[in-house]
């Protein structure tokens, strides 16, 4: 996906991440080497990830940030297991869908950072409340592969504020076998935290590698 020259200028365009809840901010904040981000946290739901991404990256020093929606999701597809990661190539909701900034790059990188762990690749949902039941089966079947409530407002948010790269990577907490309702979820949880953790490091490898010239 090319990008437009302004929102590619090499050396002077920083590293937003975006999150909802206290836990995942205290997961992306663990420092990377050579490296900073600016994490944000949002709260929950889309409106607040609205007001809170349009304010930051209306302002300097983030006006010209590359984002980075993460934090936590449900996964929809079988098979899914807490702790698996999505690497969206897409956000939707409310019809409206918002294509992220070199997918396949920020894959890459993410398996680099996690060897070992199950990397999806797809189109995250977005919903203004938790995703139980036969709502799965009903996201699943418009081809989404997850489910959060910030992601889609987040990026359609920085977009609306200018041109930037954008990007979605969520670790899978829930799964359709794997639901929250379960007992067996807590061990799941403190599994997806592990790899919030560690993901980091992987965003700065796809937003240094954007802000290389171009053959």
């Amino acid at each position: 996906m090319a990008l437009p020259p302004e929102a590619a200028a090499p050396g002077d365009a920083p590293l937003l991440v975006a999150c909802a809840l206290g836990i995942e901010r205290l997961a992306l904040r663990r420092p990377a080497r050579g490296a900073a981000a600016t994490v944000l946290r949002t709260g929950m739901g889309p409106a607040n990830a609205e007001r809170a991404v349009l304010a930051a990256c209306s302002t300097d020093p983030l006006r010209r940030a590359a984002v980075v929606a993460s934090g936590f999701c449900a996964g929809l597809a079988p098979g899914m297991h807490p702790g698996d990661v999505v690497v969206a190539d897409e956000t939707r909701a409310d019809g409206t869908g918002t294509r992220c900034t070199e997918p396949a790059l920020l894959r890459r990188a993410v398996a680099r950072a996690l060897p070992g762990r199950t990397v999806h690749a797809g189109v995250l949902a977005g919903a203004d409340h938790v995703v139980r039941g036969p709502e799965r089966a009903r996201l699943e079947a418009t081809g989404a592969i997850a489910v959060d409530m910030e992601s889609a407002a987040t990026l359609r948010s920085a977009l609306a504020a200018g041109p930037r790269p954008v990007a979605a990577v969520r670790v899978v907490v829930d799964a359709p076998e794997h639901e929250l309702v379960r007992i067996s979820t807590v061990r799941g949880g403190i599994s997806a935290f592990r790899v919030l953790c560690a993901v980091l490091p992987a965003f700065h490898e796809w937003h240094r590698s954007l802000l290389l010239p171009r053959r």
